[in-house]
């Protein structure tokens, strides 16, 4: 009866969470909507979400496109099938690996800042001191950032389309011995618009749902320093599971 009772005080949570954070996700875009909008202080976090991470997913990009390279290589090399290589590496930058992978760098780095940012200020009663100044902290602070995610991980994901493409055809053509010219054709013979445009609708979904968990986990944060660390923890993994179970439904949708 004690297990069947933890299962039900489960459950039950699971619940009360899954409301409690549809009504915020109602609020952000509600309150965010209207005036005023703070677009310095949406500058301020593209700045800090978008440009402060390029580094991060260039790097993660660029790797993943030269050892994808060499592992199409040793497969495809028994059935003497290593021309397709080049399109092989391409599909699987641009429809799968730019923006999971970029989503999961992303929930990493952004989300768990955002998570701590925000969940510093909700235990220091930082929020709450903007709800006496008659400042909407929604409007202030979730919605700038909810947004700049919404924007920048697309963009990310296009760049890094660029950079791992470019990962697989140095790994190609400097260590495989792959002649650029032939490369570059296959490429651009098998790789459409709308092999682009599907991550970039993945990742228009990861950075909206990172950004409005991370901002969840911190906002709701409490009992000091140990709630900061447990927002940020819950903000990874959920955001991390959340990208996955997300691309494989957006994946069965789209082809």
């Amino acid at each position: 009866m004690n297990f069947l009772s933890q299962i039900g005080q489960k459950t039950i949570s699971l619940a009360q969470k899954l409301g409690f954070f549809s009504i915020f996700a109602f609020n952000i875009f509600k309150y965010g909507l209207k005036r005023p909008f703070f677009a310095k202080i949406f500058a301020i976090e593209c700045f800090h979400i978008g440009y402060l991470t390029l580094p991060v997913i260039g790097l993660t990009a660029i790797f993943t496109g030269g050892v994808l390279a060499l592992q199409s290589y040793s497969g495809f090399s028994r059935f003497n099938a290593e021309s397709s290589i080049p399109i092989v590496v391409a599909l699987s930058i641009t429809r799968e690996l730019a923006p999971v992978l970029g989503g999961l760098m992303f929930a990493a780095r952004v989300g768990s800042s955002i998570s701590a940012k925000i969940g510093t200020m909700s235990v220091t009663e930082q929020i709450n001191a903007m709800k006496t100044l008659s400042v909407n902290p929604i409007q202030y602070i979730i919605f700038p950032k909810v947004l700049a995610g919404l924007i920048c991980l697309p963009i990310l994901t296009l760049v890094a389309d660029i950079i791992g493409i470019y990962g697989g055809f140095l790994t190609s053509v400097h260590y495989l011995n792959f002649s650029p010219a032939i490369y570059i054709k296959n490429t651009t013979s098998f790789l459409t618009n709308w092999d682009v445009i599907s991550g970039l609708i993945k990742a228009l979904v990861f950075g909206l749902m990172i950004t409005i968990i991370s901002c969840f986990n911190g906002y709701f944060a409490s009992n000091g320093a140990e709630g900061v660390g447990k927002s940020v923890i819950n903000s990874v993994v959920t955001s991390a599971i959340i990208v996955l179970a997300a691309n494989y439904i957006i994946t069965s949708i789209i082809f």
